[in-house]
């Protein structure tokens, strides 16, 4: 062979073999991605590849990393988990592909979100043979994102923050006892126990309602006459009896002296042994638990006080300390006291507030309904109640619907300062949290506010923040708001959103940007286009949006 021959044959061979070598470039055919277009949950964009190297691809000692990327409209690149593969003479910790037939295989990643709603997922990669690199061209895999889980910071701004509530009633129920003692085996009312300081407040407390219409109201006034348990049934049954009807007698005439018109509602127990069982647990009589052990084992009335008397020490000092007690009416008031009415609340915030308790303040901001209105009422709450923490943080709900979030935290802060377990400050400040994103802060605050009010709106708004779109639903309820109907949406509960975006109270623009959603995913594209049109009306703003967003197009 001539040295001409020899120098071809070489060159040829040298071709040949970098040819073998070289990693080449990957099509778009050799991925699918899942889901595709990507769709955001919970703050972050996550995917599963599925990928093939053909055959005789990757080279024996080749090592090939694949990186994903989400490129982002904004110019922010989020990359995701990678995965290294390898040839079948690496001894690596990769997986290994064969170089004559290829392999198979799925890697999952997941990128951050980067407040923007249109994306391109791309696939690029770090290969090597040996200590040679070579570059293999980045390769689109999947186009565009689905960003609408993330519109929950757009609802956030009309979710209901927790309100403290107030404490007033205007109707209290309430009721007043004195007690009438009479002596072993009689039934006639003395003088010295008329006097005495109960039936004294009793007769005052009838004679004030009695002067008071306007506050205070009477329902009823029950006579209990009572007997103790030692005698006979039949001598304490008739006793009792007649221990009713003097202490009924002596009731009727104080209400006929004060010319009131009641009911008085009277019976009679013979044999009181409740009040005896109360009486002896309470007593440090010495033999206490033997008596309790026989009231306990007998339940007949005359058993019991035989086995009772037997107990001779003990017996005498039931008959002196607790006996005499039980020998007795029990008169009691049952009525009601009206607090000022809604007008005079009202009033009396114009005129003086400072003569209002702070359970009137806060009912009387609670019934503005104008917003300024009611916190000017909070901050004279503040300043006439300044230990009570509710005001503030009711003012802090208010900035917080008017958009003033640094506002709204420093009064929830101020709530915190007087009253460190508000349950409410705790939650609304959990609420801002979310605001700002920071999902995990907005777990742990409202993890301490158990028994909030309004705490499964809140909660619901947490949910839906974390992805969990059917425990979100559950939380809201019946509550129509733009954070419930979100969730139903994300959660596919169609009807329901549809129903809960109607009875919304305020609609606003993200009512009608959810309303353009919904419509399109039901595939009505005229109440799409109509719905998004009026969004764009009222929020500008969200014209640049929607061209991004996959959902309308």
């Amino acid at each position: 062979m001539n040295k001409k021959s020899i120098f071809l044959l070489s060159a040829a061979s040298m071709m040949l073999f970098a040819s073998c070598s070289k990693l080449g470039a990957l099509s778009a055919d050799n991925f699918t991605v899942n889901p595709n277009p990507l769709e955001t949950q919970a703050g972050t964009v996550p995917a599963t590849i599925n990928g093939h190297f053909p055959e005789k691809y990757m080279k024996k000692k080749a090592v090939v990393t694949v990186i994903p990327e989400l490129r982002y409209a904004n110019g922010v690149t989020v990359q995701g988990s990678s995965a290294t593969f390898q040839g079948e003479n690496v001894a690596g910790n990769g997986q290994t592909i064969m170089y004559k037939v290829g392999g198979n295989y799925t890697m999952k990643t997941n990128f951050a979100y980067a407040d923007c709603n249109k994306a391109d997922m791309y696939l690029t990669f770090n290969a090597s043979i040996g200590n040679k690199k070579f570059d293999v061209p980045a390769v689109k895999v999947a186009d565009g994102i689905i960003a609408t889980s993330e519109l929950y910071k757009r609802t956030l701004a009309t979710a209901t923050p927790a309100l403290a509530l107030d404490g007033y009633q205007r109707i209290n129920k309430k009721k007043q006892e004195a007690n009438i003692k009479f002596l072993i085996q009689q039934a006639t009312l003395r003088k010295s126990e008329l006097k005495n300081n109960s039936v004294q407040e009793f007769i005052r407390l009838l004679t004030q309602i009695n002067n008071d219409h306007e506050k205070l109201a009477l329902e009823n006034v029950e006579v209990s006459a009572f007997a103790s348990p030692d005698g006979g049934l039949d001598l304490n049954d008739k006793l009792a009896g007649q221990r009713q009807k003097v202490t009924e007698q002596y009731v009727n005439q104080e209400l006929k002296k004060l010319k009131m018109n009641a009911n008085v509602d009277a019976n009679y127990t013979a044999e009181d042994w409740d009040g005896f069982q109360q009486l002896v647990q309470a007593s440090d009589i010495q033999d206490k638990d033997v008596i309790l052990r026989v009231l306990s084992m007998y339940q007949d009335p005359q058993e019991r006080e035989q086995q009772i008397r037997n107990i001779s020490q003990a017996f005498r000092e039931l008959a002196d300390g607790i006996l005499p007690q039980l020998r007795r009416s029990r008169l009691t008031i049952n009525y009601e006291t009206i607090g000022r009415s809604d007008e005079q609340i009202a009033q009396q915030i114009v005129n003086d507030p400072a003569q209002l308790n702070i359970e009137e303040l806060l009912y009387g901001a609670a019934q503005k309904s104008n917003a300024n209105e009611a916190e000017a009422v909070y901050q004279t709450a503040t300043k006439v109640y300044p230990n009570d923490a509710r005001a503030y943080n009711n003012i802090a709900t208010i900035e917080y619907a008017k958009g003033n979030y640094e506002l709204a935290n420093e009064y929830i802060k101020k709530a915190q300062a007087v009253n460190g377990m508000l349950p409410e400050a705790s939650a609304n400040l959990g609420l801002l949290a979310l605001k700002n994103g920071d999902v995990a802060a907005a777990e742990n605050l409202i993890a301490s506010a158990t028994d909030a009010n309004g705490l499964q709106e809140v909660l619901g708004n947490l949910n839906l923040a974390k992805g969990n779109y059917a425990q979100a639903e559950r939380d809201f309820g019946q509550i129509c708001s733009n954070s419930a109907a979100l969730a139903q949406i994300l959660n596919k509960n169609y009807a329901t959103a549809e129903n809960t975006l109607k009875f919304i109270k305020t609609p606003d623009a993200t009512t009608d940007y959810l309303k353009a959603i919904l419509a399109s995913r039901l595939g009505n594209k005229a109440d799409a286009a109509a719905a998004l049109n009026a969004a764009i009306t009222k929020d500008p703003t969200l014209a640049s949006y929607a061209d991004n967003d996959l959902e309308l197009k």
